[in-house]
């Protein structure tokens, strides 16, 4: 590969792991927030729910955009809409405050800033050969951000309490506008690719393809289960007695050990079966889900699960990414994984709200810990008959069937 391609992937990585750090963050902010504001879980909870659905909602048309005009503008209206979003909720005095700017306004700064505009623009650009390695070093850029950003965060919340932590985060989320100066430009026709025909028509086969709606599904799995464990899993561990500082370790080694899972799923998905490996990554969520809620919990073991899980993380996104391409090409690559991205934004949404609701009407987080490890089960099954190849292959062999 060229070395403009590279400082392409670069860029993007890093726009990628800025913006992905401080969404992983906001977990970190809602006992500050709460009792400062006098909010319970519930509110922040619905609040980062919120920022999960709209960033879900908003990406099949931010994809669009991208496609057709190109990722540097997206990325650049993306930034100011985040740096707002961060800025504001310093003076936000109640639930609607909170909901509008950390729900609404961050969710919307994370659709241009995040994996659909940045995983189109390098998967139009890579060859094939070398797309899901490409796909699972920008992935694993998004870890980095976890790896850094959230020891970070908590060391800015304790040192200048949580409103000098935002205007921290807004300063670091603004360098990504320049960041995107590298992905700018409008798309091609990718080259060696059988033609989908148009934007309408190409969305039109994906919503009638079997296949699509089943890897749907199982991000959706995804979505729910990482903003569960994102949003509570550090409040979590401290009403089980866990220290603060255990607790930012333990998802701090969710983001490390990420980018190793992330980058080694990319390596994997170019030699073997992508849908056997999400077979396989979702199954062992749930069992490493089962084993931490059976064994003792303390310091070791809270960060222990954090290795566990962050090798598991985000390794679904090069190969569902990877599948995608796969099934319909690069060149509407960022809105048609724009609609997968939005089922796991939806399953965002109800992780991150109905682990506040739970907590809040039963005073535990069990149900929901049980739901996400019977969803694993539910998507490793949903991703075997999955097939793959091109959509229009597939489609055209069931109608000489």
């Amino acid at each position: 590969m060229t070395a403009r391609l590279w400082l392409m992937i670069a860029c993007g990585a890093t726009i990628v792991s800025i913006a992905m750090g401080i969404r992983q963050s906001m977990g970190l902010f809602v006992q500050p927030v709460g009792i400062d504001l006098e909010v319970g879980r519930d509110v922040m909870g619905l609040a980062i729910a919120i920022s999960n659905l709209l960033f879900g909602l908003a990406q099949p048309f931010v994809g669009a955009i991208a496609d057709r005009y190109g990722a540097g503008r997206v990325i650049f209206g993306g930034t100011v809409v985040y740096v707002l979003g961060l800025l504001l909720m310093i003076v936000a005095k109640d639930p609607l405050g909170l909901h509008l700017t950390l729900g609404v306004m961050t969710g919307l700064g994370l659709a241009g800033t995040t994996y659909v505009v940045v995983l189109g623009a390098v998967g139009r650009a890579v060859p094939p050969a070398y797309r899901s390695r490409a796909f699972g070093i920008t992935t694993a850029a998004g870890s980095f951000g976890m790896f850094a950003i959230v020891p970070g965060t908590q060391g800015m919340i304790s040192w200048f309490d949580w409103q000098g932590a935002l205007v921290g985060l807004a300063i670091l989320t603004s360098i990504m506008a320049v960041l995107g100066l590298a992905l700018a430009g409008k798309p091609k026709e990718p080259e060696g690719e059988i033609s989908t025909g148009s934007l309408g028509e190409t969305v039109k086969q994906a919503f009638r393809y079997r296949d699509y709606w089943l890897l749907n599904l199982g991000f959706f799995v995804c979505g729910f289960q990482l903003a569960f464990i994102g949003v509570h899993y550090p409040s979590y561990l401290l009403d089980r007695g866990v220290d603060a500082g255990s607790a930012s370790i333990g998802l701090a080694m969710i983001g490390l050990f990420n980018m190793v899972g992330s980058y080694f799923s990319g390596y994997l998905g170019d030699k073997f079966s992508k849908k056997y490996l999400l077979s396989l990554i979702y199954l062992l969520r749930a069992v490493v889900i089962a084993l931490f809620l059976v064994i003792p919990l303390n310091s070791v073991t809270a960060i222990m699960f954090g290795a566990a899980m962050g090798f598991l993380w985000l390794a679904t996104v090069p190969l569902t990414s990877g599948l995608v391409g796969l099934m319909f090409g690069t060149r509407y690559l960022s809105t048609l994984y724009g609609v997968v991205f939005l089922w796991h934004q939806v399953g965002s949404f109800l992780g991150a709200w109905l682990g506040g609701e739970a907590f809040e009407r039963y005073g535990s987080y069990d149900p929901i810990w049980y739901a996400s490890i019977a969803f694993g089960v539910m998507a490793a099954i949903l991703h075997l008959p999955i097939r793959e190849m091109s959509a229009k292959i597939a489609l055209g062999r069931e109608q000489m069937a």
